[in-house]
């Protein structure tokens, strides 16, 4: 049976029909780090606003992302990013407590879609017809649109993280299990937006207390 966050993977192929309408853009940012939330967004693009430099987040810099940012929230037709905390991760697995940000993300949209495209390879349940698009945030301006808003948000609340807990460089690795980062964690044991369930989060929990 297909779990409650996604559908089976024959419900993933492409569409083949495409209903006349509003399409949102849907990706995440943070599934692979130790900490934090994951993050997910969706994105309406404006075809009578279209913006330039649209690309999969990661091939941007930092600068650009900001940029494209702050364009995307003022010519989209809308937007909305939501999230799945640490104690959702750790309760259901990344996997799920991602389809449950993006399916967060695409029911907070202020108009209603007529179809989805999501990156990956999985979807999150929705009542509108959807499609998974592997490396879409390289391929779908709306995807694109919507990494960047994704990482970007993301990559602010590391920065928050940071000032809170600056021995870990949340900063620097924004959450990865870098060389740094899993030093920190030897050297001060886990803070509470560490992810219990993470492996090297749970090494530590298993030899040190959380942080006081």
């Amino acid at each position: 049976m297909p779990s409650a966050n996604c559908w089976p993977p024959e419900r993933q192929a492409s569409l083949d029909w495409y209903p006349p309408g509003l399409l949102a853009g849907v990706d995440e940012a943070g599934r692979g780090p130790l900490a934090g939330p994951v993050v997910a967004a969706a994105v309406i693009l404006d075809d009578a606003h279209p913006i330039a430099g649209l690309a999969d987040s990661k091939a941007l810099t930092a600068a650009r992302r900001e940029r494209l940012y702050d364009e995307i929230r003022a010519h989209a037709l809308c937007v909305s990013i939501a999230q799945a905390s640490v104690e959702e991760i750790d309760r259901l697995n990344i996997l799920q407590a991602t389809l449950l940000a993006m399916r967060r993300a695409v029911l907070g949209l202020r108009l209603k879609p007529v179809r989805v495209q999501v990156d990956g390879n999985r979807l999150p349940q929705l009542d509108v017809p959807a499609e998974a698009i592997v490396r879409g945030d390289a391929r779908v301006a709306a995807i694109s649109a919507a990494s960047i808003l994704a990482k970007v948000t993301r990559d602010r609340w590391c920065q928050e993280l940071h000032a809170q807990y600056p021995q870990y460089g949340f900063a620097g690795h924004k959450g990865y299990g870098t060389a740094e980062h899993l030093a920190a964690l030897a050297q001060h044991g886990a803070c509470p937006q560490h992810r219990r369930s993470f492996a090297p989060v749970a090494r530590t929990l298993s030899q040190t207390p959380l942080f006081a």
